[in-house]
Formats: C-alpha cells, sequence, structure tokens
C-alpha cells in the first residue's frame, strides 16, 4: 500500500517527537525558557533600596502591602525584567539574594521536562501578581523560581509603562549564585535544565537573549552581582556622575553597590 505525503510527515513528525522525548534534556533544543525573568532581594529598607533603584531610571511598577508599609516593591528594568525588593519578616532574616527566576514560555511543558530530568518541581500555581510560577531545589537546597508572563497580570499590564527612556540600562544579562560544590551546581545546570557551559561559572540559559546565572564560590562575605548591558562605559560613568551616585570604573566595567551591598556591574557585553 502506497502511503500518501500527508502520512509520511505525520509519521516522521511523530518520529521526531518520540525521539526529542528519549533525548536528556540539555540536548532538547526546545527547552521551554527563554533567559532570566527576575532576582528576588531582601533588603533592610524596601523604600530607601527602590528609591535607590528609582535613580537608575528603573521604576516601581506595582507593589504590595500591609498595614506596616511596602512588603514587595516591584522594580522594572524591562517589560520582562524586575528586581523584586522583600522588606525583612524579621531581623533575623538574612538580606541578600533570595531567589533568581526564569522566564518559562510553558510552565507545564517546563514542569514535564524537569521530571522527565528527574527532578522534582513544585506544582504550578497562579501567584498574587497573575502569573504562572514553578519552584525546584538546587543540589545545595537553593530555590530556582520559574515564571510564565500571562495576560491580565500586573506585570503584563504595565507592558510599556514605568519605563525611563535613560534608564542605566534596559536588560540584565548575568546573575550571580554563589556556590559550595562547583561541580554538582554546574551539573545542575547543564545536565537537569539544559543550560550551556560557558566557561568560568557563566551558565547561559536557553532562549534568544543570551542571559546567563554565574556561578561564584561561596564566602561569608559574598554578595550578589547583578551585570547589565551598556553600549558605551564612558557614557555609563558619565550617566553615574549625572545620576549623582557614587562608582568605580575597572578595565571593562562601571560599578555601583546597592543600599545593602550588592554589585550592580554595567558592562559591554557584545
Amino acid at each position: 500500500m502506497r502511503h500518501s505525503t500527508v502520512d509520511r510527515q505525520a509519521s516522521s513528525a511523530l518520529c521526531a517527537l518520540f525521539f526529542a522525548a528519549c533525548l536528556p534534556l540539555s540536548a532538547q533544543s526546545a527547552q521551554p525558557l527563554n533567559g532570566i525573568a527576575h532576582v528576588a532581594f531582601r533588603v533592610s529598607d524596601v523604600p530607601k533600596s527602590r528609591e535607590f533603584y528609582r535613580t537608575l531610571g528603573w521604576e516601581q511598577a506595582f507593589e504590595f502591602g500591609d498595614d506596616k508599609g511596602t512588603a514587595t516593591s516591584y522594580v522594572k528594568v524591562s517589560d520582562r525584567q524586575f528586581i523584586e525588593l522583600y522588606r525583612a519578616a524579621s531581623p533575623s532574616d538574612s538580606l541578600g539574594l533570595m531567589h533568581i527566576c526564569i522566564d518559562a514560555a510553558d510552565v507545564e511543558a517546563a514542569v514535564a521536562a524537569c521530571q522527565a530530568a528527574g527532578l522534582t518541581p513544585s506544582k504550578p500555581n497562579k501567584a498574587r501578581a497573575g502569573n504562572l510560577l514553578f519552584n525546584l531545589q538546587d543540589p545545595e537546597r537553593r530555590f530556582l523560581e520559574f515564571c510564565q508572563y500571562l495576560p491580565g497580570s500586573l506585570h503584563m499590564t504595565g507592558a510599556g509603562k514605568f519605563l525611563e527612556a535613560g534608564s542605566a540600562s534596559n536588560h540584565m544579562v548575568r546573575v550571580s549564585q554563589q556556590a559550595t560544590d562547583m561541580a554538582a551546581e554546574r551539573a545542575f545546570y547543564t545536565t537537569k535544565l539544559g543550560f550551556a557551559d560557558r566557561g568560568n561559572g557563566r551558565l547561559e540559559v536557553p532562549g534568544r537573549y543570551g542571559e546567563s546565572i554565574v556561578l561564584e564560590p561561596a564566602a561569608a562575605d559574598w554578595k550578589p552581582r547583578l551585570v547589565f548591558e551598556v553600549r558605551d562605559l564612558q557614557q555609563a560613568a558619565a550617566d553615574m556622575r549625572k545620576r549623582a551616585i557614587p562608582f568605580t570604573v575597572t578595565s571593562d566595567s562601571v560599578v555601583v553597590r546597592d543600599p545593602d551591598g550588592a554589585f550592580l556591574v554595567f558592562a559591554v557585553t557584545r
């Protein structure tokens, strides 16, 4: 019996899907991730930190609060990237990086891919801001969050708003994460999540934006480091002077510190 062209195409498509499903996660080109959605910091003073980021041209898009004031401020870098500032619940809460969030094109597909890789992601849920979220733990029990932006969410309804034309940058390209066991963390991101190992601890998120998580050796005085893309270092330095923000200049970057000591690095990355 002769098969039609449609039958042959359907058969080929099914074979391709089956073959892709049998591949390890790192080899699947259709991994449904887009890049870095946000970083979340626990800060000593939310209004102070929010004002600092505002001086860089990054406005608050929305917030959640209670009778004590702002509990969480969502500072906007671009329509797809945010910095979340969380109020400490108690004096004993440690300050600094709470989690990194990965932008997932399809949360359900990302959950299925994580499960196929032997991971145990949480059940997806719709968060207060209106987006789908799930998380999992890395080998050192730190949370990694995944987010799918949904129409009608507070992030999406603010598209095109709360953006200063002359902000310090509109692209967060790298976020650092400390690691005690560098090899185990690298294996988690590359073999389980499909990140690309670019060397020197830089692990590139699948997707078209070229964004990365950078592993750094754990230390008692470790501080997170965010890298933002700029076109020209001299212009970036002049911009910091104009904004009256203290900064230092290295051979390849302009560096400022936020109120709790996090490094914000402005660099020509491409």
